[in-house]
């Protein structure tokens, strides 16, 4: 097996298919420009390592130091950052899923290695960090807010939310580090307006979520109230709240070094800032039904959507999308539609598949959802403005 790095220096076009191409400069555009949004509002920031799981991005994306906490959906990703802690640019995770009894040991083990803060949204998981006894100290834990996006955490309306603070407070086993919210239904917003409204959502139901502290505990440490989501994190820079004084204000966002069709959607972000491309290889074409196939099915590509139709778009003829696909083939035909207007196409042309593509031709995509598009790949391809390999970034995987 020829191995990822005899593909430095050659043309991404080299690459055998399908393969997972990064721009490593737009990458380093897209951080840089939140890291400024970040500077700019004096808030705190906590990347979530969970799109492209590597070491170099995490690296990036914490400002190499100047940020110092993540968070991550799975183990792999915590014990796969542990030697940004002995480089001594990270201190601390969060693990984003609420707990449970499965994961306790192993979380304990890395304690060892690094803070490890929790995540709850219900007494029981008091009940179970209070019997276990692999630890000693209380356990850090954010508590998850549901703003909307109705997948984990409590509402602010529940009347479980007050009584869950007061548990909270009342436990020797854990300590409260915050509140915690992520507005996964900001995907749907298509202006920046939009995407404000909802980051101001967030921010209240954090706030108000505070407001169940204790007077002692209002009137003691800070209390983190963390917030984000890639969609809101492009227009945090219009976020002028003022905070009590006991709170204090986190953003996080995980897709932001990458983008994709999605986020494109948005209106948030251009299409120029999508740093995620899928080689492909056209495997045939179809003249009778104007179609072509290739080697970038449902694994390559999943099988999420967006306002563009179809799974995958071809960077250099956007009219023609992935329309139909099975495990390992996908079927390259023409998708029109009005939201081409996002990748700069303003109509799309009548184009024939057999003249377009060729048996052998290398087809650039640009993809959905960077993250679960990401997963498939067992290493990334990261180029230069030039389309040049330069790296490969090998993910951490499994969960």
């Amino acid at each position: 097996m020829t191995s990822y790095h005899s593909y430095i220096g050659k043309p991404v076009t080299d690459l055998p298919t399908p393969a997972l191409v990064l721009s490593k400069p737009t990458i380093e555009r897209n951080i840089n420009q939140l890291h400024q949004d970040v500077k700019n509002l004096g808030i705190a920031f906590r990347p979530h390592v969970k799109t492209l799981k590597s070491l170099e991005v995490t690296r990036l994306m914490l400002g190499n130091g100047l940020y110092r906490k993540i968070v991550a959906s799975t183990l792999p990703e915590i014990e796969g950052a542990i030697p940004l802690v002995k480089e001594g640019v990270l201190d601390e995770c969060l693990y984003s899923m609420p707990i449970y009894p499965g994961v306790l040991p192993r979380l304990a083990q890395l304690t060892k290695s690094i803070k490890i803060v929790l995540m709850i949204d219900n007494e029981q998981h008091v009940d179970l960090l209070e019997k276990f006894s692999g630890t000693e100290a209380p356990w850090p834990v954010f508590i998850k807010i549901d703003v909307g996006t109705r997948r984990a955490g409590v509402v602010n309306s529940s009347s479980a939310l007050p009584k869950l603070v007061q548990r909270i407070e009342e436990s020797k086993s854990v300590e409260l580090y915050g509140f915690y919210c992520h507005a996964g239904h900001s995907y749907a917003c298509r202006t920046s307006e939009a995407a404000a409204g909802v980051l101001r959502d967030e921010v209240q139901g954090v706030v108000n979520a505070s407001k169940y502290l204790s007077a002692s505990r209002a009137d003691g440490g800070k209390v983190v109230v963390s917030i984000g989501s890639t969609p809101t994190a492009h227009v945090v820079s219009s976020l002028k709240e003022v905070l009590p004084e006991h709170l204090e204000l986190e953003l996080h966002a995980g897709n932001f070094p990458c983008n994709d069709l999605q986020q494109v959607c948005t209106g948030l972000v251009p299409h120029t800032a999508q740093a995620v491309r899928v080689l492909t290889e056209v495997c045939s074409v179809y003249p009778e039904r104007n179609e072509g196939l290739v080697n970038a099915g449902t694994i390559a590509l999943s099988k999420e959507t967006s306002d563009l139709p179809g799974y995958g778009r071809v960077t250099d003829r956007p009219q023609w999308a992935v329309v139909r696909m099975s495990q390992e083939h996908g079927i390259l035909g023409l998708s029109p539609s009005p939201a081409l207007s996002v990748l700069g196409v303003k109509g799309v042309k009548d184009e024939k598949a057999e003249e377009a593509f060729k048996v052998g031709d290398r087809v650039l995509l640009y993809c959905q959802h960077a993250c679960i598009t990401a997963s498939a790949f067992p290493a990334y391809y990261v180029a230069d403005d030039g389309d040049v390999v330069r790296e490969v970034w090998v993910p951490w995987k499994g969960w």
